[in-house]
C-alpha cells in the first residue's frame, strides 16, 4: 500500500512538473538534488518527506497534497447536463487584493463588503497579519475588517504566502510611505511568461522609490525629498502598474498627474475607495488621473467593491458551452459592453434588465438571461484591447465559446507569453485548436466533448475554460490540482452545481 501511495504522489508530481513545461533536470536544480533523484521520485521508487513534497509544491506552485484542512485538490465532473434557474456574480478579485493593498495607506479602521473568499485573497491575508496587520471575517464572514499597527514588522513577512501572488507587488506604492527600507519577497501567481515589474519601477521612482532586486528580494529604498514635478507617464497601461502609482500618489503630498493609465474595472474601484479615504481623484473612468495626495489619513471607512465582469464572462461562457438558459445576476455591464456585442454578431440568444447600481453607488449592474443558442464564428479575430476593450481575461473564455460555434476563429491573445499555448488542452477534450503561434490560436467548431483525465492549466483563466469544456462533455471527466481556479474564484463548484451541473471535489491523499 506505501508503494501505491508513492506512485500515486510520484504521478502527481510528474504530472505537475510537465504542465508547467520543466524538465526533471529543472525541477532537480530548483530542489537542489539531482535529475536521477527526480526520475526516481516520479516512478515512486524512492521514499519522499512531506518537506520535500511541500518544496516540490512550492518550486511548481501547485498543491501537491493538502494537509490541516478540507480544501479541495481535484474536481470530478459529470459533463453533458444543462443548467438552469439563477446565479449571483461574486465581487471582484482583482479589485478586492488591489483594496486590500490599499488598506496599508490607512491607519484607521476599514471595513471591506463581500470579500471574495478565495486563495489570492487568503494570501495577502496571511503576508498581512505577519507583519502585523490585524484582521478578522466579520457579519458571518461575509465581510472583512482591517485594523493596521502603528509600526510595521517586515522583517516578519511571510515570504511563502508573499511569493505565491502577484499582488504583493501593490504593497510598493503603500510602503514607500511608512519606512525608508524594505524588503519585499519576488512577486509570483499565475504562469503567464515573462512579466516585467520595470513599468512599476518607472512609475514609483518619480516618488523616490529605488528597488535592487537580488536573492529573491526586492530591496526597496525611499528617497523623502523626490516627489513627481510633472505628469507621470506610463510606459505600459496595466492595471497593476496604474493601480501602484495611484497608491504612490494617494499619501503624497501634492497633485500627481498619471497618463496612459487604465480605466479598468479593479482601478475604478481603488479610485472610489481612495475617494472614501478622502483622496480627491479626478479622470476616474479615463486614461489620465489626477490624484490630490493627503500626507496622512486615519479614517474609519466601510466599502463595497463592485462584482467581477471575468466572473460574469466565466458563467455566461458556462451557459452557452452546456446549450444552457441560464439568469447571471448583477453583471457589470459597462465592462461587458464589448464582449456581448461580440456575442450578438455571433448569435447568441438574452436578454437584460434595466441597469441598477453596485452597492459602491457607482458600477452599472445589469441582470442577463442567457438561452441556447446556434452561434456562427465571428468575421474577425478575437484580440483584447484596454479597456474599454474586450477584457484581456475574457479572451479565454473566447475560445471555448468559439468551440460551439460553427466555423473558424482566430483568438489573438498578444499580451501574454504563453496563455493561448494553454487553450489547446481542450484538443484532450474534443476541441480543434490550432496553436500558430505562441500568441494565435485557431479554433474550429463545432465541438462534440468528450471527457477526459487531465491536470489543471497553471493559468487561471485556461483552468476555468477546461472545467466549462468538461462541463460540456458527455461522461465523467477529472481536473487535477485545481489550486489556481480557487485562487481566483470563490467556490464555484458548489455555486455552479446550485444550477444543474454535477462537479465533485475530491483529494488522492
Amino acid at each position: 500500500m506505501a508503494d501505491d501511495y508513492l506512485v500515486r504522489i510520484g504521478k502527481l508530481i510528474r504530472d505537475a512538473r510537465q504542465h508547467r513545461g520543466w524538465t526533471q533536470s529543472q525541477l532537480a536544480e530548483a530542489l537542489n538534488t539531482s535529475q536521477s533523484a527526480v526520475n526516481r521520485i516520479e516512478r515512486g521508487n524512492q521514499n519522499i518527506s512531506l518537506e520535500m513534497i511541500a518544496r516540490i509544491g512550492e518550486a511548481l506552485d501547485s498543491e501537491i497534497v493538502s494537509l490541516g484542512y478540507a480544501g479541495p485538490m481535484h474536481l470530478r465532473v459529470v459533463g453533458g447536463r444543462r443548467l438552469s434557474g439563477s446565479i449571483d456574480v461574486k465581487t471582484s478579485k482583482n479589485a478586492c487584493v488591489a483594496l486590500l493593498c490599499a488598506s496599508l495607506l490607512n491607519k484607521g479602521r476599514t471595513v471591506l463588503r463581500r470579500v471574495a473568499r478565495i486563495e489570492e485573497v487568503y494570501r495577502l491575508l496571511e503576508v498581512l497579519n505577519s507583519i502585523g496587520v490585524r484582521t478578522r471575517w466579520i457579519n458571518d464572514g461575509h465581510d472583512l475588517e482591517i485594523v493596521p499597527p502603528a509600526e510595521l514588522d517586515m522583517e516578519a513577512i511571510d515570504a511563502q504566502a508573499a511569493i505565491r501572488t502577484r499582488s504583493i507587488i501593490m504593497f510598493l506604492g503603500p510602503l514607500l510611505h511608512r519606512m525608508d527600507r524594505f524588503n519585499l519577497p519576488y512577486a509570483g501567481g499565475c504562469d503567464l511568461g515573462t512579466r516585467t515589474i520595470e513599468p512599476h519601477m518607472i512609475a514609483l521612482r518619480r516618488f523616490g522609490l529605488d528597488v535592487a532586486a537580488t536573492e529573491g528580494l526586492y530591496h526597496a529604498e525611499v528617497a523623502r525629498d523626490v516627489v513627481p514635478d510633472r505628469p507621470i507617464v506610463l510606459t505600459e497601461r496595466g492595471d497593476t502598474v496604474t493601480e501602484n502609482a495611484l497608491l504612490a500618489a494617494a499619501r503624497s503630498d501634492c497633485t500627481t498627474v498619471i497618463r496612459n493609465a487604465s480605466s479598468n474595472y479593479m482601478v475604478q474601484d481603488l479610485c472610489f475607495f481612495l475617494e472614501a479615504l478622502g483622496v480627491k481623484v479626478e479622470g476616474i473612468g479615463t486614461t489620465t488621473l489626477t490624484v490630490h495626495g493627503v500626507p496622512t489619513i486615519d479614517v474609519d471607512v466601510d466599502y463595497s467593491p463592485s462584482e467581477d465582469p471575468v466572473e460574469a464572462m466565466s458563467l455566461l461562457a458556462a451557459a452557452v458551452v452546456t446549450e444552457s438558459e441560464l439568469t447571471v445576476n448583477r453583471v457589470p455591464i459597462e465592462f461587458l459592453e464589448i464582449e456581448l456585442a461580440v456575442l450578438e454578431e455571433m448569435g447568441l440568444d438574452h436578454d437584460r434588465t434595466a441597469e441598477y447600481f453596485a452597492d459602491n453607488g457607482r458600477t452599472r449592474l445589469i441582470d442577463l438571461t442567457v438561452r441556447p443558442s446556434k452561434l456562427e464564428a465571428p468575421i474577425d479575430k478575437i484580440h483584447p484591447m484596454p479597456f474599454p476593450g474586450l477584457n484581456i481575461d475574457n479572451v479565454p473564455f473566447f475560445a471555448a465559446i468559439a468551440a460551439a460555434a460553427q466555423g473558424k476563429t482566430l483568438i489573438h491573445d498578444w499580451v501574454y507569453d504563453n496563455r493561448a499555448i494553454y487553450l489547446t488542452d481542450l484538443n484532450r477534450l474534443g476541441g480543434r485548436l490550432q496553436l500558430l503561434d505562441p500568441h494565435r490560436v485557431l479554433v474550429e467548431g463545432p465541438t462534440r466533448w468528450r471527457a477526459a483525465e487531465m491536470m489543471c492549466p497553471p493559468a487561471l483563466r485556461p483552468a476555468v475554460v477546461v472545467l466549462l469544456a468538461m462541463m460540456a462533455a458527455e461522461g465523467t471527466s477529472v481536473l487535477r490540482n485545481v489550486y489556481v481556479i480557487n485562487r481566483g474564484y470563490e467556490e464555484l463548484a458548489e455555486r455552479l452545481n446550485s444550477v444543474g451541473a454535477q462537479i465533485e471535489t475530491f483529494r488522492d491523499i
